[in-house]
């Protein structure tokens, strides 16, 4: 090996090695919750499941219920001071959701990981109905392995630690290319890697 080829080689070796160790890192914590999910979430019929069913039945004020009146668009949220009666009254913040509004009733959704929750309001007897399912922390856990009703942050992080993952794993690819000469079972085990799920899915996988 010339010197330059060894140069070559230390100044890869070198910078691979950085980025890899970098990108582990970021991707620890995030990865241990994806492979623990992706097993929880392989055998959900056989984790059991009890919700936790929270329910409010309320009439709104007379003031607050002349007040609806049906919005320009049938799915503009709900008005400020509606949002503040909820607030203090159940304790629900429904933000600027789009809400579905009917000459006869409001309806919002108000979906979460690990759960859902939804409310509705009798535009004529001002009845208002609140539902709220908790189906326990392994369904929240599962949820934002989906990216499930988590929102815009969480998508952005997803994106982000797939993106470290690619970094994690092409830099390590790139590893066993320069280490793969000294170590024969390298290209051998990388081949199993994808000769195992190309043989799950042709054999046992049917459409």
């Amino acid at each position: 090996m010339t010197d330059t080829t060894a140069g070559q080689r230390s100044f890869w070796l070198r910078h691979l090695h950085r980025w890899h160790w970098i990108s582990s890192a970021l991707c620890l914590i995030g990865m241990l919750l994806f492979a623990f999910t992706g097993i929880t979430l392989n055998h959900a019929a056989q984790i059991e499941a009890r919700p936790d069913i929270t329910e409010h039945d309320i009439v709104l004020p007379e003031s607050l219920l002349a007040s609806l009146s049906m919005p320009d668009s049938p799915d503009a949220p709900l008005p400020p001071v509606l949002r503040d009666f909820l607030i203090q009254q159940i304790g629900v913040d429904p933000g600027h959701r789009p809400a579905e509004w009917s000459d006869r009733d409001i309806y919002l959704a108000l979906p979460r990981p690990g759960g859902d929750a939804w409310l509705s309001i009798d535009l004529a007897s001002g009845e208002l109905l609140y539902e709220h399912t908790d189906r326990g922390w392994i369904a929240w856990l599962n949820d934002l392995h989906k990216g499930r009703n988590t929102g815009t942050a969480w998508a952005w992080f997803i994106d982000i630690f797939a993106v470290a993952c690619l970094v994690f794993c092409l830099t390590g690819l790139f590893l066993l290319h320069l280490h793969g000469r000294q170590r024969p079972a390298t290209w051998p085990l990388v081949g199993l890697g994808l000769v195992a799920p190309l043989l799950l899915i042709i054999l046992f996988i049917h459409s």
